[in-house]
């Protein structure tokens, strides 16, 4: 199996665990019905199918990615759900869009433009280009979790030493984080700049669904440090389905994971 593989497979397999807050989140921005959106970074298209849910019938969604293996991918799950009248997919760069101004109606990012940190400004003046003068940006990012009850300390220690966003943190300043994004939105223009929080939880009993979602998310939170440390084989004893301690096979299991939402309107 190729990386590109694995990582399909655990969107795949989290999807049961964020899809019912995300599909809330969409259902919150009030999409205009029958309208042309953006979805920077789409992946696979889960996020697209449920933004085009949104814009109805009518309406229709545009989802560009850099990499051509989760187009096909995502372009082989919408013909079989029968929507590739309403789906376009497009492979290039969100710094560099392939598409005219003020095409879209709106346009949304999910765990992409500016996630977790890095340098934001060329995308956000992209987006702001092909969007409709009037048009919604929506920028959203998975921002927290407590998901190893009776752990709490454990789970700093794993988000701060084994965290599989630390590529992505390295050599970045502070200003540079997604939690920071409020002033970039602003530094392009956008109007009527806000952000929030939302927050979706677990407990037991947990469905066969979840438990996989929330196995795969546990892997993609957190990678081997090297060298092996303490913390990392408590990290396996509590994540890994085959151990005794399961943290997952508790009777008292509860958890819960946020997502943080920037949004702007592009001025008139």
């Amino acid at each position: 199996m190729t990386g590109t593989d694995l990582y399909i497979q655990r969107l795949l397999e989290s999807d049961p665990l964020r899809e019912p807050l995300l599909r809330k989140i969409i259902q919150i921005l009030g999409l205009p019905t029958g309208s042309h959106g953006l979805d920077a970074g789409c992946g696979i298209g889960l996020q697209t199918l449920q933004l085009l849910e949104a814009v109805g019938s009518k309406g229709h969604v545009t989802g560009l990615d850099l990499l051509p293996e989760l187009l096909a991918f995502g372009k082989k799950m919408i013909e079989k759900a029968d929507f590739s009248d309403q789906i376009t997919f497009r492979e290039g760069d969100v710094s560099q869009l392939p598409f005219d101004d003020d095409l879209f109606d709106w346009a949304w990012s999910a765990d992409c433009v500016g996630y977790p940190a890095g340098e934001i400004i060329p995308a956000l003046n992209e987006l702001v280009r092909v969007v409709k003068p009037g048009g919604r940006i929506f920028l959203l990012g998975w921002s927290s979790q407590q998901l190893l009850p009776g752990h709490p300390l454990l789970e700093a220690r794993l988000n701060g030493t084994c965290s599989s966003y630390a590529p992505f943190y390295a050599d970045k300043s502070p200003e540079t984080n997604f939690m920071r994004a409020l002033r970039s939105l602003r530094e392009v223009g956008l109007d009527n700049v806000h952000a929030q929080t939302f927050a979706s939880d677990v407990q037991a009993p947990l469905a066969e669904d979840l438990r996989r979602a929330l196995a795969a998310m546990f892997e993609m939170l957190w990678q081997a440090p090297a060298p092996v440390t303490e913390d990392w084989r408590e990290c396996l004893q509590l994540c890994q389905p085959g151990s005794p301690d399961f943290v997952l096979n508790l009777s008292e299991y509860y958890g819960f994971f946020t997502y943080t939402l920037f949004q702007g309107v592009v001025r008139k």
